[in-house]
């Protein structure tokens, strides 16, 4: 398979240094040169087959031979080593929860995912590696524990200061080792912005290998198309039509879920549930893409002003608006909204979930009134606990931590203050 940039002003190139180089020279996303249709048989034995099998399935023609099969099938084993059930909260609605892995955070797959697979390209290779990765919230979690201990791989991590949860910095925090966070007087977009300021910098990269773990590197990105092969799995059987309801911020998990669509999911529809960071909801409905700085919300994780992804949804519909219309829907809701609809679902279904989750929820009833013959699986894309403060206060309910989080509170945070991108480069380069 060969990987081409989506500015197209760069050569094409294969998996492995789509991986390592996580952004084109171009500055370009790289995708896929084709996208094949799996077997209509693959869908209609989906049942019988595990997890492992369904994903190895779907993911080989995108990185065979660059990663040999009998390896492949071990990195997607020890990727998928957790559950992920959908929970039915009524006839039309349906949860699929993401939270069960290392982290409680959707963001575990992928990040597993490319650790491995960076992992194996560099199991000879005597130059260090280092990945830069911007996170809201929960990639910085999921990163660092994906990619502890990898020999040969240095991780550096970017949050906005003040703008993550109190467990989310634990987690990106305290590991140690071959990791280290840096706290930015700024918010996610100016993270995001450093590491690709970086990507371009001669003197940096003439220096040092630098590579992503954000959704704009492949590896990380596409593997999030298992779980919604997964949930089909689940749901074939007992309902004719699906949608999905997908928290949206980097647009990277629904983008994925679109693949699965291209390899022959039977998805109806997708819905990107939003919270206040609206630039796509306005692009659904203006065809005018305007870009704007991140606002702060108590979805955090989806707080992303200028979402990388949307140029590889746009690409999947051949960059036509009304393709995509057909395909996709985008609506917006407030932290208020966002607070009522946590309460709904505690107080209708005895169901609790955290702010990105509820979002989906709002998106996926609003999609409803119009739609009542399908069902909306919304992503629970993050365990409750790890937005406590915002939870609590609104079911009024004490929420036991799980051994994942408890394991990590009283461990001390251990983070460098920057504030631009000269500090961020001298630090890379000290």
């Amino acid at each position: 398979m060969k990987y081409y940039s989506l500015n197209k002003k760069a050569q094409d190139t294969n998996f492995k240094e789509a991986v390592v180089r996580g952004l084109a020279p171009d500055k370009g996303l790289y995708f896929p040169e084709s996208i094949t249709p799996l077997p209509k048989s693959f869908f209609d034995t989906i049942e019988e087959k595990s997890n492992a099998d369904i994903a190895f399935e779907a993911i080989k023609q995108f990185i065979v031979p660059e990663i040999p099969e009998d390896i492949l099938k071990t990195i997607v084993e020890e990727t998928l080593n957790f559950d992920f059930p959908v929970v039915k909260l009524n006839e039309q609605i349906s949860t699929l929860e993401l939270f069960h892995g290392p982290t409680m955070a959707f963001k575990d797959v992928g990040a597993r995912f490319m650790a491995r697979c960076l992992g194996y390209f560099n199991k000879s290779n005597t130059n260090e590696v280092t990945v830069l990765v911007a996170t809201s919230g929960d990639t910085g979690g999921a990163v660092a524990n994906g990619f502890l201990g990898v020999k040969g791989v240095k991780v550096v991590i970017l949050y906005p200061s003040g703008k993550v949860s109190e467990i989310q910095e634990k987690q990106l925090t305290t590991l140690g080792q071959n990791i280290t966070a840096l706290e930015v007087k700024g918010v996610f977009d100016d993270c995001q912005d450093m590491v690709k300021k970086a990507f371009i910098d001669k003197e940096l990269t003439r220096k040092m290998q630098l590579t992503s773990a954000n959704s704009i590197n492949i590896a990380r990105w596409l593997p999030q198309l298992f779980y919604y092969l997964i949930a089909y799995k689940q749901l074939k059987s007992k309902y004719n039509s699906v949608a999905f309801s997908v928290p949206s911020g980097n647009f990277g998990n629904i983008c994925a879920g679109m693949v699965a669509q291209k390899l022959g999911l039977p998805v109806k529809h997708f819905i990107a549930s939003n919270n206040a960071n609206d630039t796509v909801v306005n692009y659904m409905e203006t065809m005018t893409y305007d870009p704007k700085p991140s606002v702060q919300t108590i979805s955090n994780a989806m707080d992303v002003g200028n979402p990388s992804n949307f140029i590889r949804i746009q690409e999947l519909h051949d960059n036509d608006f009304n393709a995509l219309k057909s395909n996709l829907t985008s609506y917006s809701y407030s932290d208020d909204e966002t607070k009522e609809a946590l309460l709904e679902i505690f107080n209708k279904y005895c169901y609790i979930a955290d702010p990105h989750g509820a979002v989906g929820y709002l998106g996926a009833k609003k999609y409803l009134k119009s739609n009542e013959n399908d069902h909306v699986v919304f992503l629970e894309t993050a365990h409750p606990t790890k937005f406590l403060d915002v939870v609590k206060e609104v079911i009024k309910e004490q929420i036991p931590l799980p051994p994942q989080i408890k394991a990590i509170m009283d461990n001390e945070k251990k983070a460098i203050s920057i504030s631009n991108y000269g500090e961020f480069k001298r630090f890379l380069l000290a």
